[in-house]
């Protein structure tokens, strides 16, 4: 039976810093990313893709406040992310259709928007952290969040005032049957886009709500429910490191969960950037006893790539 790896892309597989987030700028970077996932494709594993949307949700959410200025209603929070794993889909299908042309491998691939069903008492809606859309000023804030009731807090960098969101943690995957089905099929299956639309269950029927999922957390999940043999998150750094950027910084080759657990307690991962991919790492490895790895996107074939987490 073939190995179903599911991969996560990370922010930078779409937009890098610097980059004023073009559409020929994005398309590139998606196009460079799915070449490194060639060493997967020859060897034919079935694979599942999850990956990020913050940029783009956050352009999206920009151009809906544009837009208000002229008279266009915006549309909430769940629709922009429907939207943009819709876009961001079909730029991954465009960049592997181009990978498999040139090595002749026939595969299809299909992006599902995917609903994510979330709890309705996640304690994470009555403190809502994550940040999203535009800044504004302390009184613009002031005055949306007494039109809205939408919670708004200052940027600690001084930028100004942005919207905050809750994070709450996914309890199902929708259609995750149908992934696994087609993924064992032989199809690429997109999915968990952003971490996935965030509904919660309302009188029999799901109901999108403002939130934001962690797209690793989403992924983890996916894999776990899938089944999968492998589990990758990839980001913009060859290793996880202890003392990151610091005279006693270390890169780390295996680590086993209790050591990943003690090194979170610790603090040596930040909340905007390791912890996420260390919790779902530690979730995934917890549930299936396999391995998951974090590694840079080029490193990936290399079988020495990344920190692998280990039961």
């Amino acid at each position: 039976m073939k190995k179903l790896a599911v991969i996560a892309f990370g922010g930078n597989a779409l937009l890098r810093g610097g980059q004023k987030g073009t559409c020929e700028e994005q398309m590139q970077n998606v196009a460079d990313t799915c070449r490194s996932l060639l060493p997967f494709l020859k060897q034919g594993y079935n694979l599942v893709i999850g990956h990020g949307n913050g940029p783009q949700v956050g352009n999206v959410l920009l151009q809906n406040a544009a837009g208000e200025k002229l008279g266009i209603p915006a549309m909430p929070m769940d629709v922009c992310g429907a939207e943009t794993q819709g876009q961001i889909g079909y730029m991954i299908e465009m960049g592997l259709e181009k990978v498999m042309v040139k090595e002749n491998i026939d595969r299809n691939v299909v992006t599902f928007v995917t609903q994510v069903l979330v709890d309705k008492d996640d304690p994470m809606f009555k403190n809502p952290t994550k940040p999203v859309g535009p800044y504004y000023t302390k009184e613009q804030a002031e005055t949306f969040a007494a039109e809205t009731g939408a919670v708004y807090k200052e940027d600690p960098k001084g930028k100004g005032w942005r919207k905050v969101v809750a994070s709450p943690k996914p309890i199902d995957i929708q259609n995750v049957a149908l992934v696994k089905r087609l993924a064992e099929e032989g199809n690429i299956v997109i999915t968990v886009g952003g971490g996935g639309i965030p509904v919660i269950k309302k009188d029999g029927v799901h109901v999108g709500v403002e939130a934001v999922i962690d797209k690793d957390l989403a992924s983890a999940m996916t894999a776990i429910k899938i089944g999968a043999d492998e589990f990758y998150i990839l980001t913009d750094v060859p290793k996880v490191y202890i003392n990151f950027r610091k005279e006693n910084e270390k890169a780390l080759d295996t680590i086993t969960v209790a050591e990943a657990k003690q090194y979170l307690e610790a603090g040596h991962f930040t909340e905007g950037s390791m912890a996420p991919k260390i919790r779902a790492a530690i979730l995934f490895v917890e549930a299936t006893g396999h391995e998951a790895i974090i590694t840079e996107a080029t490193k990936l074939g290399d079988p020495t790539c990344g920190t692998r987490i280990v039961a």
